[in-house]
């Protein structure tokens, strides 16, 4: 499919306008998110991981709440800064969720941006496990999925440590 922007400008907000996450937010969102599960009875068997944005607040958040059951599922969405797929895609390999029908899954990502991506994994997750919530760093107004667990709501751009600088080699964008 054919990346289109979806707003009027590719432009990267000013820093100004951002939300700058650190290494050290990243430690406490992961512990935060985990006292508020635990506060809320929820007790997950399964910690999925939205990849590649979720991979580390999965994680980091899995090993708070002391669950060793963990996945990852990579949905490719957001393309460049601002600019998307017309839907997510789940690339493979894709979690086989057998025998997992009495099993309470907590997904976690970076951000609930537009909530396209959680909500396309809510669904492949539906009928297979008995419970899904949602856990994320941050989330955004716009969101279609509202989250169970939020670190923090914001409307700005987000630089996130793992990716604000771009990557290494390959002169790639630095994209989540």
């Amino acid at each position: 499919m054919e990346a289109t922007p979806e707003s009027s400008s590719a432009a990267v907000p000013a820093p100004h306008e951002r939300e700058i996450m650190s290494w050290e937010h990243l430690g406490a969102a992961a512990r935060e998110l985990a006292e508020a599960i635990v506060a809320s009875g929820y007790e997950p068997d399964i910690v999925l991981a939205i990849a590649r944005g979720g991979l580390l607040p999965g994680g980091a958040v899995s090993y708070a709440l002391g669950v060793k059951n963990s996945c990852a599922m990579n949905v490719e969405f957001y393309t460049d800064v601002d600019q998307r797929l017309e839907v997510p895609l789940i690339l493979p390999p894709a979690p086989e969720l057998i025998d997992l029908g009495d099993s309470k899954m907590l997904i976690v990502d970076d951000v609930a941006d537009t909530g396209r991506t959680l909500e396309v994994v809510q669904e492949f997750c539906e009928g297979k496990v008995a419970e899904v919530r949602t856990a994320v760093l941050y989330e955004k107004s716009q969101s279609v999925v509202k989250c169970d667990y939020v670190w923090r709501r914001t409307d700005r751009w987000i630089d996130f440590p793992w990716s604000a600088a771009g990557p290494v080699a390959g002169g790639g964008s630095a994209v989540a």
